[in-house]
């Protein structure tokens, strides 16, 4: 009796979703392929969690996720959920750690470990593994389909799984080439734009303040509301503003300036005081030292680069007046901008600064529980390619293991 041959399954993007991919077909007993452009697999990774790989986060429920439809990620997360893959990475050596709002962690501290442990695997499973291999073309077959290199290789295979990344950090090898294939193949794509990504603001005073950081809250604001807020680490740049709550609430700010939409950042420096509280607190803090000039008598409240400008931004022309003569209305005024402070968005930092990428191939054409194609037989997706992005704090990752394990096993 002939062996049946096993199914020849080629994963494009050796990243996250495309590892886990690769290895779920290859535990299945398919004989896999990974075709990475790079000249290695799982660069993103090693740049996540600030080098150390925030891998998954124990909080991961579907507000975590943006796009048309984020309901889509119920099928693959709750087939690969968080405590499978802390287990799957505890057997492949990953000892987890739980650090704030429920971020894990290797306990080694280095993201690098993670690489380390998914090439093992696939080197012990036999994966097969071909690097700067960058992929032209992919067209469908009778037989499955036919697939060819910028270098003018070609292979052929019974089923492909799409985990070319999105546009973000083009440095890891994300350049949107995956759209362009997926779209080859008949599928609609959201439209892109950058996302956990620093914000460009309307002002002429940033380089004034740039490298100033502050512990507060941002909110984005359009017709008056407050739609997103998020609060820690800000930092002031000379394009306008950073830190994680800006790269948390970014994607809101992308989304109503692709819409045309009013966009407005609101700041609060001191965000554990009302305005009111506030006033009453400068009202005493000036009467304790009525001599010191205005721009001295915050010095110790707050970053003193951070002074001229607020006090410029309050309308006050002379900072040096003894605080004694400060007027109640412009006391109000600097209470204002320290509480809520409020910025024109113009725009964010480009692809690649930004750490994920919004929009992607639309997931009403694809599986949510086999992540297989609608429109293409034998055709699946997983990761950042897909109308699904996730919040800071290992969300996205969270969905490339996910998505990976379900195209992976579903494929094979």
């Amino acid at each position: 009796m002939s062996k049946i041959k096993p199914l020849k399954i080629f994963v494009v993007g050796g990243g996250a979703s495309g590892m886990m991919a690769a290895l779920l077909a290859r535990y299945k007993g398919a004989d896999v392929t990974i075709l990475e452009r790079n000249s290695r697999v799982g660069k993103k990774i090693l740049a996540t969690g600030n080098g150390r790989c925030n891998y998954t986060n124990v909080n991961v429920n579907v507000n975590c996720y943006s796009g048309k439809n984020p309901d889509f990620i119920h099928g693959a997360l709750s087939a690969f959920d968080v405590s499978k893959t802390i287990g799957f990475f505890e057997k492949l050596g990953i000892a987890p750690r739980v650090e704030e709002q429920g971020k894990v962690f290797p306990m080694s501290g280095q993201a690098s470990s993670v690489l380390d442990v998914l090439l093992y695997e696939l080197k012990q499973t036999g994966v097969n593994i071909i690097c700067d291999a960058f992929v032209k073309e992919i067209r469908k077959t009778p037989e499955g389909f036919w697939l060819e290199l910028e270098d003018k290789r070609t292979f052929e295979a019974d089923r492909v799984i799409l985990a070319c990344g999105g546009k973000a950090m083009p440095s890891s090898g994300s350049d949107g080439n995956g759209y362009d294939l997926a779209k080859k193949l008949g599928h609609k794509i959201v439209d892109i734009f950058p996302a956990l990504v620093q914000l460009k603001l309307e002002g002429d005073f940033f380089k004034q303040i740039e490298g100033v950081k502050f512990v507060g809250t941002a909110e984005i604001l359009s017709g008056g509301k407050t739609l997103i807020k998020d609060s820690g680490d800000i930092l002031f740049a000379n394009y306008g503003v950073s830190g994680p709550p800006i790269l948390q609430i970014s994607r809101k700010a992308g989304e109503l300036i692709r819409g045309k939409k009013e966009a407005v950042l609101k700041i609060s420096i001191i965000d554990d005081m009302t305005q009111k509280e506030l006033d009453r607190f400068l009202e005493k803090r000036f009467k304790n030292m009525p001599e010191k000039s205005l721009d001295f008598s915050l010095v110790g409240f707050i970053n003193k680069r951070l002074i001229p400008v607020i006090l410029k931004q309050a309308g006050i022309k002379n900072i040096k007046v003894p605080v004694r003569q400060l007027s109640d209305a412009h006391r109000n005024k600097i209470c204002n901008i320290l509480t809520d402070w409020r910025f024109k968005i113009r725009g964010s930092k480009s692809w690649p600064s930004a750490q994920v990428t919004a929009g992607g191939v639309d997931t009403d054409q694809v599986n949510p529980f086999t992540m297989e194609s609608i429109l293409v037989k034998g055709l699946y997706f997983c990761g950042e390619i897909l109308d699904i992005d996730g919040s800071c704090g290992g969300f996205n990752l969270q969905w490339a293991w996910s998505s990976g394990y379900v195209a992976g096993e579903s494929a094979a």
